[in-house]
Protein backbone atom coordinates (compact mmCIF):
# COMPACT_ATOMS: atom_id res chain seq x y z
CA UNK A 1 0.00 0.00 0.00
CA UNK A 2 1.53 3.43 -1.12
CA UNK A 3 2.25 6.16 1.80
CA UNK A 4 2.09 9.72 1.70
CA UNK A 5 2.70 11.94 3.91
CA UNK A 6 0.09 14.61 3.15
CA UNK A 7 -2.97 13.26 0.86
CA UNK A 8 -5.63 15.74 -0.71
CA UNK A 9 -8.72 14.81 -1.50
CA UNK A 10 -9.80 16.93 -4.29
CA UNK A 11 -8.10 18.83 -6.83
CA UNK A 12 -9.75 22.05 -7.35
CA UNK A 13 -8.61 25.44 -6.14
CA UNK A 14 -8.17 24.59 -2.90
CA UNK A 15 -6.66 20.94 -3.14
CA UNK A 16 -4.25 21.87 -6.04
CA UNK A 17 -2.65 25.02 -4.44
CA UNK A 18 -2.53 23.18 -1.34
CA UNK A 19 -0.46 20.47 -2.87
CA UNK A 20 1.61 23.27 -4.77
CA UNK A 21 2.33 24.79 -1.59
CA UNK A 22 3.44 21.75 0.13
CA UNK A 23 5.47 21.27 -2.79
CA UNK A 24 7.11 24.31 -3.35
CA UNK A 25 9.11 23.59 0.26
CA UNK A 26 11.29 20.45 -1.83
CA UNK A 27 15.25 21.77 -1.63
CA UNK A 28 14.46 24.83 1.40
CA UNK A 29 14.01 22.79 3.73
CA UNK A 30 15.49 19.88 5.67
CA UNK A 31 12.13 19.19 6.68
CA UNK A 32 10.79 19.34 3.60
CA UNK A 33 13.29 16.34 2.05
CA UNK A 34 12.15 13.27 0.68
CA UNK A 35 8.31 14.72 1.44
CA UNK A 36 5.56 12.46 -0.82
CA UNK A 37 2.45 14.30 -1.51
CA UNK A 38 -0.94 12.60 -3.45
CA UNK A 39 -4.30 14.48 -4.69
CA UNK A 40 -6.68 12.40 -5.07
CA UNK A 41 -9.75 14.17 -7.51
CA UNK A 42 -13.12 13.08 -8.38
CA UNK A 43 -12.79 15.45 -11.50
CA UNK A 44 -16.11 17.59 -10.39
CA UNK A 45 -14.79 20.88 -9.47
CA UNK A 46 -17.20 23.97 -9.98
CA UNK A 47 -13.69 25.41 -11.29
CA UNK A 48 -14.00 23.20 -14.50
CA UNK A 49 -17.45 25.38 -15.46
CA UNK A 50 -16.42 28.56 -14.68
CA UNK A 51 -14.46 31.24 -16.82
CA UNK A 52 -12.69 34.01 -14.93
CA UNK A 53 -12.56 37.38 -15.30
CA UNK A 54 -11.65 39.21 -11.99
CA UNK A 55 -9.21 36.84 -10.50
CA UNK A 56 -5.86 38.98 -9.58
CA UNK A 57 -2.58 38.71 -12.10
CA UNK A 58 -5.00 35.63 -13.70
CA UNK A 59 -6.24 37.07 -17.91
CA UNK A 60 -9.43 38.24 -18.17
CA UNK A 61 -11.68 35.41 -20.10
CA UNK A 62 -9.64 32.47 -18.86
CA UNK A 63 -11.35 29.46 -18.85
CA UNK A 64 -11.30 27.54 -15.22
CA UNK A 65 -10.74 23.78 -16.97
CA UNK A 66 -7.90 25.65 -18.52
CA UNK A 67 -6.50 27.08 -15.46
CA UNK A 68 -7.09 23.88 -13.29
CA UNK A 69 -4.82 22.35 -15.67
CA UNK A 70 -2.12 24.49 -15.37
CA UNK A 71 -2.18 24.20 -11.64
CA UNK A 72 -1.64 20.15 -11.73
CA UNK A 73 1.46 20.85 -14.35
CA UNK A 74 3.02 23.53 -11.78
CA UNK A 75 2.32 20.72 -9.23
CA UNK A 76 3.85 17.76 -11.15
CA UNK A 77 6.55 19.85 -12.13
CA UNK A 78 8.44 19.32 -8.85
CA UNK A 79 7.75 15.55 -8.76
CA UNK A 80 6.99 14.62 -5.53
CA UNK A 81 3.09 14.88 -5.79
CA UNK A 82 1.12 12.10 -7.38
CA UNK A 83 -2.32 13.25 -8.92
CA UNK A 84 -4.86 10.37 -9.67
CA UNK A 85 -8.56 10.36 -11.01
CA UNK A 86 -10.99 8.74 -8.39
CA UNK A 87 -13.65 9.03 -6.20
CA UNK A 88 -12.72 8.80 -2.36
CA UNK A 89 -15.80 6.90 -0.23
CA UNK A 90 -14.03 6.44 3.30
CA UNK A 91 -10.97 7.63 5.36
CA UNK A 92 -10.01 5.72 8.67
CA UNK A 93 -7.32 6.17 10.99
CA UNK A 94 -5.65 8.72 12.89
CA UNK A 95 -2.76 11.07 12.40
CA UNK A 96 0.56 9.03 10.69
CA UNK A 97 -1.59 5.91 9.91
CA UNK A 98 -4.85 6.84 8.06
CA UNK A 99 -6.18 4.86 5.35
CA UNK A 100 -7.93 6.33 2.52
CA UNK A 101 -10.20 3.96 0.34
CA UNK A 102 -11.58 4.54 -3.12
CA UNK A 103 -14.60 3.65 -5.21
CA UNK A 104 -11.95 1.53 -7.12
CA UNK A 105 -11.26 -0.80 -4.30
CA UNK A 106 -7.68 1.31 -4.00
CA UNK A 107 -6.32 2.00 -0.52
CA UNK A 108 -3.40 4.57 0.43
CA UNK A 109 -2.51 5.17 3.67
CA UNK A 110 -1.19 9.03 4.44
CA UNK A 111 0.16 10.55 7.40
CA UNK A 112 -1.82 13.54 7.39
CA UNK A 113 -4.98 14.38 5.25
CA UNK A 114 -5.97 17.42 3.51
CA UNK A 115 -10.45 17.39 2.90
CA UNK A 116 -11.15 19.85 0.01
CA UNK A 117 -13.98 18.63 -1.71
CA UNK A 118 -16.34 21.48 -2.12
CA UNK A 119 -19.46 22.33 -0.37
CA UNK A 120 -21.85 20.94 -2.32
CA UNK A 121 -22.04 17.58 0.07
CA UNK A 122 -19.88 15.46 1.98
CA UNK A 123 -20.56 11.74 2.02
CA UNK A 124 -16.68 10.16 2.59
CA UNK A 125 -17.48 7.88 5.58
CA UNK A 126 -14.76 7.41 8.44
CA UNK A 127 -14.34 10.21 9.87
CA UNK A 128 -15.93 12.05 12.72
CA UNK A 129 -16.07 15.46 11.71
CA UNK A 130 -19.28 18.13 12.09
CA UNK A 131 -20.87 19.34 8.75
CA UNK A 132 -22.55 22.52 9.52
CA UNK A 133 -24.19 24.90 7.20
CA UNK A 134 -21.86 27.24 5.11
CA UNK A 135 -22.61 30.85 6.17
CA UNK A 136 -20.72 32.24 3.28
CA UNK A 137 -22.76 30.44 0.42
CA UNK A 138 -24.50 32.32 -2.19
CA UNK A 139 -27.01 29.88 -1.97
CA UNK A 140 -29.05 27.63 1.06
CA UNK A 141 -28.08 23.74 1.44
CA UNK A 142 -24.24 24.47 1.18
CA UNK A 143 -21.72 23.17 3.91
CA UNK A 144 -19.07 22.98 5.29
CA UNK A 145 -16.14 21.56 8.11
CA UNK A 146 -16.23 23.08 11.57
CA UNK A 147 -12.42 23.51 12.32
CA UNK A 148 -9.91 25.81 14.42
CA UNK A 149 -8.77 29.04 12.95
CA UNK A 150 -5.56 27.07 10.96
CA UNK A 151 -7.76 24.76 9.06
CA UNK A 152 -7.47 22.18 11.73
CA UNK A 153 -10.65 19.37 12.34
CA UNK A 154 -8.28 17.49 14.65
CA UNK A 155 -5.10 15.92 14.58
CA UNK A 156 -3.65 14.74 11.13
CA UNK A 157 -6.76 16.00 9.52
CA UNK A 158 -7.27 19.46 7.67
CA UNK A 159 -9.99 20.97 5.51
CA UNK A 160 -9.36 23.78 2.61
CA UNK A 161 -11.45 25.84 0.03
CA UNK A 162 -15.23 25.99 0.16
CA UNK A 163 -15.74 22.78 2.88
CA UNK A 164 -13.20 25.50 4.81
CA UNK A 165 -16.29 28.00 4.73
CA UNK A 166 -14.70 30.90 2.69
CA UNK A 167 -16.34 32.82 -0.06
CA UNK A 168 -16.78 30.61 -3.25
CA UNK A 169 -14.04 33.01 -5.32
CA UNK A 170 -11.21 31.08 -7.04
CA UNK A 171 -8.72 33.72 -4.55
CA UNK A 172 -10.56 32.69 -1.89
CA UNK A 173 -10.31 28.70 -2.46
CA UNK A 174 -6.83 29.27 -3.49
CA UNK A 175 -5.32 30.89 -0.55
CA UNK A 176 -7.33 28.88 1.79
CA UNK A 177 -5.21 25.59 0.31
CA UNK A 178 -2.26 27.48 0.63
CA UNK A 179 -3.18 28.67 4.38
CA UNK A 180 -3.39 24.67 5.26
CA UNK A 181 -0.52 23.62 3.48
CA UNK A 182 1.68 26.87 5.53
CA UNK A 183 -0.40 25.54 8.76
CA UNK A 184 1.12 21.63 8.27
CA UNK A 185 4.68 23.12 7.57
CA UNK A 186 4.09 24.96 10.04
CA UNK A 187 3.72 22.01 11.93
CA UNK A 188 6.80 19.94 11.24
CA UNK A 189 8.85 22.81 11.42
CA UNK A 190 8.05 23.65 14.55
CA UNK A 191 7.33 27.62 14.07
CA UNK A 192 5.46 29.47 11.28
CA UNK A 193 6.29 29.08 8.16
CA UNK A 194 5.83 30.51 4.65
CA UNK A 195 7.32 29.75 1.34
CA UNK A 196 8.92 32.68 -0.86
CA UNK A 197 11.30 32.48 -3.89
CA UNK A 198 13.51 35.01 -5.52
CA UNK A 199 14.88 35.93 -9.02
CA UNK A 200 18.14 34.67 -9.35
CA UNK A 201 20.77 37.62 -9.28
CA UNK A 202 21.96 38.32 -12.83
Amino acid sequence: MEKYDVAIIGGGAAGLSCALTLSSAKGKFPWAENRKYFVLDNDSSDLIKAMLNNVPAVPKGTLGRDLLKQLKEQVEDYGITDIKQERVIKIEGEKGNFVIHTENGKQYKADYVVLATGFHEFNIEGLDVEVVPNPKAPRPGKIMIKSDEFNKVKDGLYVAGLLAGVYTMFASAAGSGVETACAIMSEWAGKNVVIHDVPDPK
